[in-house]
This record gives C-alpha cells, structure tokens and sequence, in this order.
C-alpha cells in the first residue's frame, strides 16, 4: 500500500488494517503526538499528518490498525475509551 491510498483510505473514515511491515514503511510519512503505554498490548499512538489525525493500535503482534479521528477532542476522547478499558481488563 502507499501512503497516498493510506491517507484517502482515512480521509474516507475508514479503519484500515495493515501488517506491521507496511505500517513501519508507511509511519515515516506521519508524525507522532502522542504515545500511551497501555500496560497490555502495544503502545497506542496519536499521529498526524497533514493536519488529519489518526489513532494506530496494535490488535495483534504483526497487524496494525489505523484509526481516523474527526478533531483534537475525538482523539481524546478516543484514548480516554481505550485507557479505561485496558484499566478494565486488568481487573477482570
């Protein structure tokens, strides 16, 4: 995949799984704003690019899943989602 089809592919609101080799290709063309340990899977980050943010996670050791979010506030409430739940499962 390049990161033009990436990019349209978000832009279109679409969550887009990759392989960990394409994401670690692809990563270059974006910039991080923030990393979250999550204590159970990978670490969650925020990235940007061209003002367009995304949420990449890591549901499996070699997959990755970039997620699109609208604004500022939706990664934040994104992340604020996710942290709960991963808080979660370590009670259960």
């Amino acid at each position: 995949m390049k990161l033009s089809e990436l990019t349209r592919r978000l832009d279109s609101g679409e969550i887009v799984a990759l392989t960990a080799r394409a994401w670690a290709k692809l990563s270059a063309g974006f910039s991080e704003v923030e990393r979250h340990n999550t204590g159970l899977a990978a670490d969650l980050l925020i990235v940007t690019r061209e003002g367009r943010l995304a949420a990449v996670e890591q549901p499996e050791r070699n997959r990755r899943a970039v997620r699109p979010l609208a604004s500022r506030k939706a990664a934040r409430d994104f992340v604020r989602e996710r942290m709960a739940a991963y808080d979660r499962l370590w009670d259960g």
